[in-house]
C-alpha cells in the first residue's frame, strides 16, 4: 500500500552511509525473496533462519517471511557455531538467509543442518548459496498468496539451552488491520511521520517488533549497524529522529558522554524515548528525564507476549522504580503457595487475558509457565501497589536465599550504583558452608578510580548506610563486566564464573 501510494519516501535509511531503501524497493525485494522460497517449496507454516549483522537486507528477508506467512527465527550471530546450528535445527527450518560475513560460519555448521538446503545470502543482490541464480533482479511467476508471518525468537536460556518461544500464526491476509498494532500506533503516538531510530540488534525481538509496526504504518527507520552513544546524538539531529528505544545501559553510556557533547545537539525532535529490556537504575533514569525531558516512557514485556506494562515520566517520577499498569487484562502476584496474593505483597508475576504461547520442542518448560487458571509468568519477582503498579524485584532465577532470608539484587544494586567510583554493578549469590549463600557485588569502576580492598570496604560501608545490612554484600570484587552487544550486562556469566570460582 506504501510502495502505491508514496513509492519513493524512505522505508530504510542506513545510518552508515545514509543509503535509502524506498517502500517501492523494499516491498519488490521482499516479494522476489518470498517468491524464491516459494519456489523451493516453502509454504504458509513453514520456518526460515537469518543469520546476519544488521542492514537493510535484514529487514527485507524478515518482511519476506513476514508476508508469505512463515515463521523466521533470527539467531544471535555472536553464538558459537556449535549454539547457532542448535537454533537453526532446533527451530526446524527449511531455509538459511546470511550474510557474506556469516559464510564461513555456515560452512563450519553445515555438516549439522544437512537439511537446508535453501541458503541464500545477501550483498549487493540476493544470491542462491551456490551462486546458481541472482534472485534480487528475478521477477517470479508463482502466485504467491500473502498471509502473515510471525516471528519466533529464542529465550536467553537461564540455564541448558535457550528456547524458540512459538505462537501462532495471525489469521488473514498480509497487510490486514491487526488490533495489536491499531493500538501500539495509538498508544506511541506512530503514524506516517514518525522516524524511528534503531541502534540495536535486529535479533532482539523488541527493535524488530517496533520496526515492523512502524513500516506497516508507513514511518521510516533509521537503522544503525551499533549503538555508539555520541552518533546516536548526530542521527538524531541529523533526521529529527522522533521515535528511539535504548536499554538502560546505552542510558548510561549517554550520560557518561563529557556534558558539551551532551548538549551539542539539537535533540528536539524527539516526542518518544522509550526503554525496556532490563531494570533501570533509578539515578539513571532521574538524570535522563533531567536531559531529555517528559518524553521518556517505559515498558514491561518478553518475547513471549504474554503481558505488557507501561509507564510515562510523569507517573514514574510519582512512583520511582514501577514499570506501570498492565495495559492487557490483570496482573496477579502468587505466592509460593500457589494463592493469589494482595497488594504490597511479593510473590511470583503472572498475566491473563492475552493469546498463549509454547517453548519450541520443550512442553514442560512451556507447562511450567502457565499455572491451573491459565495465566503466564516471564519467571519475575515483584510486586504492585493499590492502585495497579507494578514493581519488578528480580527475576526467580537470581533470587539470594541467604541463611533463610530473601535477597533481591536489584535492591543491592540501586543502593551501589549511586557511588561516585560505581559505573555498574552485579549482585550475586554465592556458596557459602554457613548461610547457604552470601551477597558478592561484582563492581565495574568509572574511569579514575582504582580497585583495592579499601574502595571495597567502603563500598560496603556505602551500602550499609542506605538499605538493611543483611541485604548488603559481604565482599566487592571489581571487574569487566561481560555485556551482550546492546551493553545489556550478562549476569549469568558473572554468577557462573565466580560460583565456578568458590565465590
Amino acid at each position: 500500500v506504501h510502495a502505491a501510494r508514496d513509492p519513493n519516501r524512505p522505508a530504510i535509511i542506513w545510518a552508515n552511509d545514509g543509503e535509502t531503501l524506498s517502500f517501492m524497493e523494499l516491498d519488490r525485494r521482499s516479494m522476489r525473496l518470498a517468491q524464491h522460497f516459494r519456489s523451493h517449496g516453502i509454504h504458509r507454516g513453514d520456518h526460515i533462519a537469518i543469520l546476519m549483522e544488521n542492514s537493510p537486507d535484514y529487514l527485507v528477508a524478515c518482511c519476506a517471511a513476514q508476508r508469505s506467512g512463515l515463521h523466521y527465527t533470527p539467531v544471535n550471530w555472536h553464538l558459537s557455531p556449535d549454539e547457532i546450528s542448535y537454533v537453526v535445527q532446533d527451530c526446524d527450518a527449511k531455509a538459511l538467509v546470511v550474510s557474506p560475513a556469516q559464510l564461513k560460519v555456515v560452512q563450519a555448521v553445515s555438516k549439522a543442518i544437512p537439511d537446508i538446503s535453501v541458503r541464500v545470502v545477501t550483498g549487493p543482490a540476493f544470491d542462491d548459496y551456490e551462486g546458481l541464480q541472482v534472485i534480487c533482479q528475478r521477477d517470479y511467476a508463482i502466485p504467491l498468496d500473502q498471509s502473515e508471518g510471525s516471528a519466533m525468537f529464542y529465550s536467553s536460556g537461564t540455564t541448558g539451552r535457550p528456547k524458540g518461544i512459538k505462537r501462532a500464526l495471525p489469521e488473514g491476509v498480509w497487510g490486514a488491520v491487526n488490533p495489536g498494532g491499531t493500538f501500539f500506533n495509538a498508544f506511541w503516538g506512530v503514524d506516517t511521520s514518525t522516524i524511528y531510530l534503531c541502534p540495536a540488534p535486529l535479533y532482539h525481538a523488541a527493535p524488530l517488533g517496533w520496526i515492523t509496526n512502524i513500516l506497516r504504518v508507513g514511518g521510516t527507520i533509521v537503522l544503525m549497524e551499533k549503538f555508539d552513544p555520541l552518533n546516536v546524538l548526530q542521527l538524531i539531529e541529523r533526521y529529527k529522529i522522533t521515535h528511539v528505544q535504548f536499554v538502560p545501559t546505552m542510558f548510561i553510556r549517554m550520560l557518561n558522554l563529557p556534558q558539551e557533547q551532551r548538549l551539542a545537539y539539537d535533540l528536539s525532535s524527539l516526542k518518544r524515548v522509550v526503554h525496556a529490556g532490563a531494570p533501570c537504575p533509578l539515578e539513571v533514569k532521574r538524570k535522563m528525564i533531567e536531559w531529555l525531558g517528559p518524553v521518556i516512557s517505559e515498558y514491561y514485556s518478553g518475547s513471549e507476549g504474554n503481558g505488557f506494562c507501561a509507564v510515562n515520566s510523569q507517573e514514574w517520577l510519582a512512583r520511582p522504580g514501577t514499570v506501570g499498569r498492565s495495559l492487557f487484562g490483570p496482573v496477579h502476584i502468587v505466592g509460593e503457595d500457589g494463592k493469589e496474593l494482595p497488594p504490597g505483597e511479593i510473590g511470583t508475576i503472572y498475566f491473563s487475558g492475552l493469546p498463549t504461547f509454547e517453548y519450541h520442542n520443550d512442553p514442560d518448560k512451556t507447562k511450567s509457565a502457565f499455572v491451573r487458571e491459565g495465566w503466564s509468568t516471564l519467571g519475575d519477582i515483584g510486586h504492585v501497589d493499590a492502585d495497579g503498579y507494578v514493581f519488578l524485584s528480580d527475576r526467580r532465577t537470581d533470587l539470594i536465599i541467604s541463611g533463610g532470608v530473601n535477597i533481591y539484587p536489584r535492591e543491592t544494586e540501586e543502593a551501589l550504583l549511586p557511588h561516585p567510583a560505581v559505573l555498574d554493578v552485579a549482585v550475586v549469590g554465592v556458596p557459602s558452608p554457613d548461610f547457604g549463600e552470601d551477597v558478592l557485588a561484582v563492581v565495574e569502576l568509572k574511569e579514575g578510580f582504582n580497585a583495592g580492598a579499601a574502595l571495597g570496604q567502603e563500598l560496603i560501608d556505602f551500602c550499609r548506610s542506605r538499605i538493611a545490612r543483611y541485604k548488603c554484600p559481604k565482599r566487592v570484587e571489581f571487574a569487566v563486566l561481560p555485556r551482550t552487544p546492546t551493553g545489556k550486562m550478562l549476569r549469568r556469566k558473572v554468577k557462573e564464573q565466580y560460583r565456578e570460582s568458590g565465590g
